[in-house]
């Protein structure tokens, strides 16, 4: 018994480990892509698919990827993707032009999209429901929600000192150690459905719209919200999903089984993790630029400046679970988000001057402890009472949220942050580096304070729609034990 015991919290490192490698790769390229550019004389149109393409694939296939894992087999989809995934950022490393590299990215995100929900499908049904699923899922969300910003320090230090290639080769030697160690560990998990029958119709419908969707919300700040090129992805993107709905009605084995949203925890999960996702991104791209453009950061320094987020949602995801055991994730719902936004709010402040002890790190502290106890307890939210057959399409559904809620929020701010600084200087008319410094800094801080209103959104949506878990008394009581 205490062997499988142990061997249950090694499965759960391999997990991590293998979610660790995907979110790692959304945020260590930031880092690396002026010296991409400069290697493959790249425009700064072309630049950004390297980002764009893994995050359309990644994006577009979670719910095909998770319900695969339903179909197929968990621990089948599993390997395979953590398998294609580590051979694919071998040759993003070796990739010899541009085109190349953004064609591997997106197979990169697309291998992704499968490896992330069966893995957390397998965490689901390992775990018994209760505290024991609770402390797997924190250390899952202390991963998920800590790794992009692990990936600002490594990607820096990599670039630096090893070369840019070697972002992606890093994903080797990990990718080969959760392979082999998986084919040990992981037992075998068969379809938990009676067919393994994809509702190819429905597949092919949600991932064009998911696809059209994030693609539209990327280009949205460049083309402008009320363009046409931007109306017509965002009418193609709302038709395909009106038509997926309606497969998903007829279908005899649907994608995705439109019974699942009849829990509101389900529902008010998902629109919690989207809310504040849309805020976390915003976090790492404004900081970024201003500690490196205003302050003038090294990216080895600015890596490490982010360092606090993590610690600090380590810190909180460690101990949610005990919190959850004796108030349950509803309270903690409720007020987690207001954490996060207080550190949103504390960083809209920060002056063109700023030191990072003074005006950065009490913003990161904040933010970091309350986006801990979010994510755990949005986790546990979002799967609590989910039947095995669906657990795969629940984790699909949750990494799905947050990858719209990342681009659209992305999208949102750094549009409102834009035009804040053009208006700024039109106003002033002071174009000198200082003044445009000032300009800038101003989008930034209209930027932070509109992702306080994501964290505001957030507690209300777990105040009215989540539904509080009953706590049994012998919880509370061997809490204090």
């Amino acid at each position: 018994m205490k062997q499988k015991n142990t061997n249950h919290w090694i499965l759960l490192v391999l997990l991590a480990l293998a979610q660790f490698m995907v979110v790692l790769d959304i945020s260590i390229v930031n880092v690396m892509l002026p010296t991409v550019q400069h290697a493959f004389h790249m425009s700064q149109t072309s630049l950004q698919w390297v980002i764009t393409a893994y995050t359309l694939a990644f994006g577009g296939f979670l719910l095909l990827g998770g319900r695969a894992a339903d179909l197929f087999g968990r621990r089948r989809v599993f390997l395979t993707g953590a398998g294609l995934f580590a051979a694919i950022s071998l040759a993003d490393g070796l990739s010899q032009s541009g085109g190349v590299l953004i064609s591997l990215r997106a197979l990169q995100g697309l291998c992704g999209a499968f490896m992330s929900p069966a893995a957390l499908s397998i965490v689901l049904v390992t775990y018994k429901e209760g505290h024991e699923r609770n402390i797997a899922l924190s250390v899952w969300g202390a991963v998920a929600s800590g790794g992009a910003a692990v990936g600002v320090l490594l990607g820096g230090i990599i670039t630096q000192y090893l070369g840019w290639r070697w972002n992606f080769f890093i994903n080797v030697p990990i990718g080969f150690i959760v392979v082999i160690s998986g084919l040990k560990l992981l037992p075998t998990h068969e379809s938990e459905e009676r067919h393994n029958d994809l509702d190819l119709p429905g597949a092919v419908l949600v991932t064009s719209a998911l696809m059209l969707l994030v693609y539209a919300l990327t280009k949205a700040p460049t083309n402008g919200w009320l363009a046409k090129q931007s109306l017509i992805y965002f009418g193609l993107s709302a038709v395909l999903l009106v038509v997926f709905v309606l497969n998903e009605l007829r279908a005899a084995h649907p994608l995705v089984p439109l019974s699942i949203f009849k829990s509101r925890n389900v529902v008010g999960a998902n629109l919690l993790q989207l809310s504040v996702a849309a805020g976390l991104f915003s976090v790492f791209f404004f900081t970024t630029l201003y500690v490196q453009e205003i302050l003038g950061y090294s990216p080895i320094r600015t890596g490490f400046s982010f360092l606090p987020i993590p610690i600090s949602i380590a810190i909180t995801a460690i101990n949610a679970p005990k919190l959850i055991k004796r108030i349950g994730f509803k309270p903690i719902l409720v007020v987690a988000p207001l954490f996060t936004g207080a550190g949103l709010f504390l960083l809209g402040h920060v002056p063109v001057t700023g030191g990072y002890f003074m005006h950065i790190l009490p913003g990161f502290i904040v933010m970091g402890l309350g986006l801990g106890l979010t994510f755990v307890s949005t986790l546990v939210a979002a799967t609590s009472g989910v039947q095995k057959h669906l657990s795969g399409l629940a984790s699909g559904l949750i990494n799905t949220s947050q990858q719209v809620g990342g681009s659209l929020g992305l999208a949102v701010l750094s549009g409102i942050a834009s035009s804040s600084t053009l208006r700024f200087l039109e106003n002033t008319h002071n174009i000198s580096r200082d003044g445009v410094a000032t300009a800038t800094l101003h989008g930034f801080h209209e930027g932070y304070f509109t992702a306080v209103s994501f964290s505001i959104f957030a507690s209300l949506v777990a105040a009215f729609i989540i539904k509080q878990n009953r706590i049994q008394p012998s919880a509370v009581k061997s809490v204090n034990n």
